[in-house]
């Protein structure tokens, strides 16, 4: 029997109706043959709800009563839809992380999946039933409720397909597709039929939105195809997969920009071994992943600068780790990172030139650098964020004659 995973975001079950939705899709894909496996997030702004509700009480609640509070919201979305794929006349089950065994690791708000326990599903698939499993929490080998950060419904879903071997993994959200880049900004991006694994992880990870950087990473380890989809769209969107499975047409697939960072400059670093080290040393001891670096190096008096990036969310407690370290540093959270990705940058020179000539003409000036193989990043005042997204889409011709069709705000400034 092949197998599908589909999961489906808090927007795609924020009420009844939209439940029933998703029921007809799944009982649409059990009779074309496949067997049904559903990761659902919380319904609606259930999870932000929640989350104020506690600070309200507490500034900075406890960590293992949050992942306690904040699972509770996928045990009501599995109920539900299990009752609504019933009532439509197929049989469902609904499992908590708990009652399959979704094994993490004994961290709190951001555990990681170390086994999924496959017996419990693989007997409900057989007995022709279409399984309802709540995303974003696990349990840990002592019984402990665990959630796993943001975006872990979607590392739920790759998991889950990974342990049971399916055929494909769909993540139904409320876009079609993956753009080449935000079409909230730019309403003409093209929407991409194909992308590989390791752009979709700079994707991901250069701010755009629509996975998280640990599902695509599960993805690609194991080779579990992705679609992203429309939950209300009949509509193929847009599929994840190996590179080699793919003709690149173009140097550069997509732009993305990340406005949660914030730069840290520390100065008069004394230019000897070590210091380096143990600043980052520190940093990591402590959960900080740092992305963009650069360091100056001042002749006259023997010091350099080190100038790095980190998640905004993490600007304070760098700011504290620091500061036991150096006495001269500064952050400013005024920043923002934008990046060019595409499989098709590899040995193709000139597209570093045309990124930095696109941003110079827009006047707008160069921060901090970073490049791998398939990305190029650039760090600019947040201020002029979307006005480099737009030109570096123009410039490397990723426009579609479609004007997109999408919800939501436009991400802040």
């Amino acid at each position: 029997m092949t197998i599908v995973v589909q999961k489906f975001g808090g927007t795609s079950v924020a009420d009844t109706s939209k439940i029933k939705n998703v029921a007809k899709r799944a009982i649409a894909e059990q009779k074309n043959g496949h067997g049904v496996v559903i990761v659902v997030s919380a319904m609606g702004h259930t999870t932000d709800l929640l989350v104020k509700q506690a600070r309200e009480l507490c500034a900075e609640p406890d960590e293992r009563e949050m992942d306690m509070l904040l699972s509770t919201g996928e045990g009501v979305s599995i109920a539900l839809l299990a009752i609504a794929i019933k009532a439509a006349g197929a049989d469902a089950v609904s499992f908590n992380a708990m009652q399959i065994g979704i094994m993490t690791e004994d961290v709190h708000a951001k555990a990681r999946i170390k086994e999924i326990k496959t017996k419990k599903l693989e007997q409900a698939l057989a007995a022709g039933k279409i399984i309802v499993v709540a995303g974003f929490q696990g349990v840990t080998d002592d019984g402990e409720i665990t959630t796993l950060g943001r975006g872990g419904s979607d590392t739920s879903a790759v998991a889950l397909a990974a342990a049971l071997g399916a055929d494909r993994c769909d993540i139904y959200t409320d876009v079609d597709g993956v753009y080449t880049t935000d079409p909230r900004i730019v309403p003409n991006a093209s929407k991409l039929d194909m992308v590989s694994y390791d752009e979709m992880l700079e994707l991901a990870h250069a701010g755009a939105g629509v996975l998280h950087p640990r599902s695509v990473e599960i993805a690609k380890h194991y080779g579990v195809p992705m679609r992203v989809r429309s939950s209300f769209k009949e509509d193929l969107g847009t599929l994840i997969t190996g590179v080699e499975k793919m003709e690149i047409h173009k140097a550069v697939t997509g732009v993305a920009t990340d406005l949660s960072q914030s730069r840290v400059v520390v100065m008069n670093v004394p230019d000897k071994p070590g210091n380096a080290a143990k600043l980052f040393g520190e940093l990591a001891g402590q959960g900080v992943s740092v992305d963009m670096i650069i360091q100056s190096y001042g002749d006259k008096n023997e010091t350099n600068d080190i100038a790095f990036t980190v998640s905004s969310s993490d600007a304070a407690k760098t700011g504290e780790i620091v500061g036991k370290i150096f006495k001269d540093f500064e952050i400013s959270d005024n920043v923002a990172k934008v990046s060019i990705i595409g499989a098709g940058m590899i040995d193709r020179p000139g597209i570093a030139a045309m990124m930095f000539d696109a941003l110079a003409q827009q006047g707008i000036n160069i921060l901090m650098i970073s490049t791998s193989e398939i990305k190029i990043s650039c760090l600019v005042d947040k201020v002029e964020a979307q006005k480099a997204l737009k030109a570096l889409h123009k410039a490397f011709e990723l426009e579609s004659d479609v004007i997109a069709e999408v919800k939501g705000d436009l991400p802040p400034v």
